[in-house]
């Protein structure tokens, strides 16, 4: 997904969604350009504030205006469950979500271009799909072979700093994780408002 100018972005989002945007050096920037790091856009009405909120969450996860209106469709769809826990889910649930999750790559994009390239296994099985949705049980590796490559290196330093998320399982050893639970949603978590978003593809 080609999303342009991360810093303009994310100032007009009026949300720090990129890692390069959640420093201090970000944060001074805006404060000069008077936005104090709340953007200089400010939405009229509640449709253009769904809007907003949808723009933050698809540049969040890099996921394009297509593929993201389908997620929302298939978690209406979803019977006797909660919709906005379902699409947090899916979103969460995205293999490259997950490698960056894991701390094997230092962004979401970093992670989906491992993904691309393959050198990430699923149940042991090469994949280049980012977007696949990784399920319940399911075992995430790095392939042997590409252990070898630069970006891995100090691979085990890196991952020994990351805060692992509670539904995810992480073996330092054999370098594999497995998804022990699913991701919760929780608002005050979040740099958005999904129920917002459902409400917006609702309309």
């Amino acid at each position: 997904m080609i999303t342009g100018p991360k810093y303009k972005i994310a100032r007009r989002l009026g949300a720090n969604i990129y890692e390069k945007t959640q420093t201090a050096k970000f944060a001074l920037r805006a404060e000069r350009k008077g936005a104090a790091g709340k953007g200089s856009y400010r939405p009229k009405g509640e449709y253009a504030t769904a809007m907003l909120e949808k723009q933050k969450v698809r540049y969040t996860y890099g996921v394009l205006e297509r593929q993201f209106k389908k997620y929302v469709k298939e978690s209406v769809a979803k019977k006797g469950v909660n919709t906005v826990q379902a699409l947090f889910e899916r979103l969460e649930t995205r293999l490259d979500n997950i490698v960056y999750r894991l701390g094997m790559a230092p962004t979401r994009l970093a992670a989906r271009q491992m993904v691309s390239h393959g050198h990430i296994l699923v149940n042991g099985k090469r994949t280049n799909v980012p977007s696949q949705a990784i399920s319940l049980g399911d075992k995430v590796s790095i392939r042997p072979a590409s252990l070898k490559k630069t970006i891995f290196k100090d691979i085990d330093e890196k991952l020994s700093k990351v805060a692992v998320p509670s539904w995810l399982s992480y073996d330092a050893d054999k370098k594999t994780a497995d998804v022990t639970g699913m991701p919760k949603h929780n608002p005050s978590e979040l740099l958005f408002n999904l129920g917002q978003v459902i409400e917006f593809y609702s309309r």
